[in-house]
């Protein structure tokens, strides 16, 4: 585990004095910086799936279809 200095809004830091008992607070701050993080990744990801799905074709249900009537048909022979 590593230390970490960082500088928080006095508002802020006075609230987790209040709601989180000593010996608690890291656990709260790593948690919460655990889901501020995951919630970032996840931004990310769908930032790049939405650029992706700009660039590449789109298909009617009638284009799936017939793709997969084609399929089938390869491998039934």
């Amino acid at each position: 585990m590593a230390k970490l200095n960082v500088s928080i809004d006095d508002r802020l830091r006075d609230e987790l004095f209040k709601l989180v008992p000593p010996r608690r607070r890291s656990q709260v701050v790593n948690e919460a910086l655990r889901h501020e993080l995951l919630r970032r990744k996840r931004q990310h990801a769908t930032e790049v799936v939405q650029r992706l799905r700009k660039r590449s074709a789109t298909l009617s249900g009638k284009d799936i279809v017939d793709a997969v009537r084609r399929d089938r048909e390869r491998s039934d022979r």
